[in-house]
């Protein structure tokens, strides 16, 4: 059995800046279980261009507004708390921050641990 509150990955190794916010990573890879569960803080006024080309993500709002923007088709979507989303074909998308939002994110496969935004070579927008 695992058990984790948030106070205790609060400023360790599973405590990660993303660029636009923070990632608390509750599950990683070495857990075992094939996914990683993270909750995950979008600053308020942010936008971020990301791109995930080795995982799949699910985000499930729980506070704050922003939305989320397919790159490819230019489709808008807001997000809200209740809201659900999910970047099921490695969707290149815009995440903004229209206030503090709160996410539980799912990543699929887990993810190892220090991963973070960064402009990759190939112009993806993130080494997940």
């Amino acid at each position: 059995m695992i058990v984790r509150s948030l106070d205790n990955l609060i400023n360790t190794d599973r405590d990660i800046s993303w660029g636009a916010g923070k990632s608390r990573r509750y599950l990683l890879e070495k857990d075992g279980l094939g996914y990683s569960v993270m909750e995950t803080i979008v600053d308020a006024g942010s936008e971020s261009i990301l791109e995930y080309k080795n995982h799949l993500e699910s985000c499930y709002c729980i506070e704050g507004e922003g939305w989320i923007k397919d790159l490819a088709t230019g489709e808008r979507h807001e997000i809200y708390p209740g809201v659900l989303y999910t970047l099921n074909k490695h969707d290149k998308h815009v995440l903004a921050g229209t206030t503090r939002m709160k996410l539980l994110s799912i990543f699929l496969p887990a993810l190892v641990g220090p991963e973070s935004h960064s402009l990759q070579a190939d112009g993806s927008s993130s080494s997940y």
